[in-house]
């Protein structure tokens, strides 16, 4: 099960890094780190990129690490492949839901942008390392798929420290990589371009990690046969339950008064 866990993990940790690549800190460094910027502030481009790839890919080991802790535990406790890939099953389910909202709920994501204060105050390899290793950690700034909640659990499940800090390092390199596709902007009008064709490409990067992540349900449940079938009908079950009270709670409003719920109204009008 470890190398099965591992590529799984790997492929999700590549997904999950190209698609927080289009999060408001990720568009953000494709504006700010530019040959543009750096020309004008008297750096070179070059330099601030590698300095910027290397602290997301260090930013990418300590996550790696935090799945490397709790792969030693998996190791040491040395569960059976089928309760193994049980727990993955259940984390690639929990992952989907999120991600495609079938449950109208998500996992909690964190809201925060790299201070851009940083590109003032400090030298380029300070504020290109900084931002790198905030952005390779995954969690740091804002996260847009539960991909980076299901890499550190799968890579956990390989019961391979070694190969939990390898994911780590796949997706922060990934996510630091994703900087240099500015390398060919040379005019404001070129930023504009390369914007407006990045995204575009969102759509495709959201299905790139979704497959992906189907994926990890699919190999998980066939491993998992047949405790994934009780996995999978629980998992329906309670996501239809899910929508229908979510559904219900949208349709409901509460009397201020506290006397009566007045069904079928838009809660953003005021009830009188």
């Amino acid at each position: 099960m470890t190398v099965t866990f591992f590529l799984l993990a790997l492929l999700v940790a590549v997904a999950a890094a190209v698609r927080s690549t289009w999060s408001p800190c990720g568009l953000s460094m494709l504006s700010t780190i530019t040959p543009i910027s750096e020309r004008a502030k008297g750096h070179r481009y070059g330099a601030t990129c590698t300095w910027f790839v290397l602290g997301a890919t260090v930013g990418g080991l300590a996550l790696g690490g935090v799945a490397g802790l709790l792969a030693a535990v998996v190791g040491a406790v040395e569960p059976s492949p089928v309760a193994t890939a049980s727990v993955g099953l259940a984390a690639a389910l929990v992952a989907l839901v999120s991600d495609t909202g079938l449950a109208g709920v998500r996992l909690p994501v964190h809201y925060r942008q790299v201070n851009e204060r940083w590109l003032d105050a400090y030298r380029p390899w300070v504020y290109g390392a900084g931002f790198g290793l905030q952005i390779g950690s995954g969690v740091a700034t804002y996260i847009t798929t539960a991909g980076v909640y299901l890499l550190v659990a799968l890579g956990a499940l390989s019961g391979s420290p070694v190969a939990a800090l390898a994911v780590g390092a796949a997706f922060g390199l990934v996510r630091g990589l994703a900087v240099t596709r500015t390398r060919r902007v040379a005019t404001p009008r070129d930023l504009r371009e390369f914007h407006r064709h990045f995204a575009a490409r969102l759509p495709w990067a959201q299905r790139a990690v979704t497959a992906a992540v189907s994926v990890a349900v699919v190999v998980s449940a066939v491993a998992a046969w047949p405790a994934s079938a009780a996995i999978v009908t629980s998992a329906t079950v309670l996501t239809l339950v899910a929508r229908r009270a979510v559904r219900t709670r949208r349709d409901t409003v509460v009397d201020p008064a506290g006397r009566a719920p007045a069904v079928g109204l838009d809660p953003s009008v005021p009830v009188d």
